[in-house]
């Protein structure tokens, strides 16, 4: 009986310690995510007629970010992903929600849905193991004329959309943007 509690102790810690770890790692990731946003809206902000701020946390139903020139009537809805893997996800609903604003703000004569992505300078190669690689920035502009979809951009600045469960390359321009960026047009 003795061992048999001594097993259901060790299990018990065993779980807290994964539940522990994956509530770092979602720490680490929102952290990431927030950073980027900041660091978007602060380059808005350092160019000429820009003005730009967080609209609020995921659960709000809004964009990452807001940026505004009315001296250019321009208004640019911004969702923001960065991370370590080869690969960063958008879906659908937040891409939706940044064509809403943009549409609702409709005295601006250029209205823009930016897809923001920055892939760190170091790989995820494993649990808790990085390799070294070139930081990356891409701004991707959505198309309207594309139906909504998930989409993900890779390493190289391809966006793919997920159709029908395949995954479909799609044509985004890049986006030049008001300030200077790591960007990286695809080759």
């Amino acid at each position: 009986m003795r061992n048999e509690s001594r097993t259901v102790i060790f299990l018990k810690n065993k779980r807290n310690e994964k539940s522990k770890n994956h509530g770092r790692a979602a720490h680490t990731r929102r952290q990431r995510g927030y950073q980027w946003e900041d660091t978007i809206v602060k380059r808005f902000n350092s160019a000429e007629n820009w003005n730009a701020f967080r609209l609020g946390s995921p659960s709000t139903a809004l964009p990452d970010v807001l940026a505004v020139n009315t001296l250019e009537s321009s208004i640019f809805t911004v969702e923001a992903k960065s991370g370590t893997s080869m690969s960063l996800p958008v879906p659908a609903d937040q891409i939706e929600r940044c064509l809403k604003w943009i549409k609702i703000f409709d005295i601006y004569k250029k209205r823009k849905v930016i897809l923001a992505f920055k892939f760190l300078s170091k790989k995820r190669i494993g649990l808790g193991t990085y390799e070294s690689r070139e930081l990356r920035e891409f701004y991707k502009i959505w198309d309207e004329s594309i139906q909504i979809t998930n989409c993900s951009c890779n390493y190289e600045g391809k966006v793919f959309a997920q159709i029908n469960g395949h995954r479909k390359e799609i044509d985004l321009e890049d986006c030049k943007m008001p300030f200077k960026t790591k960007f990286r047009p695809n080759a």
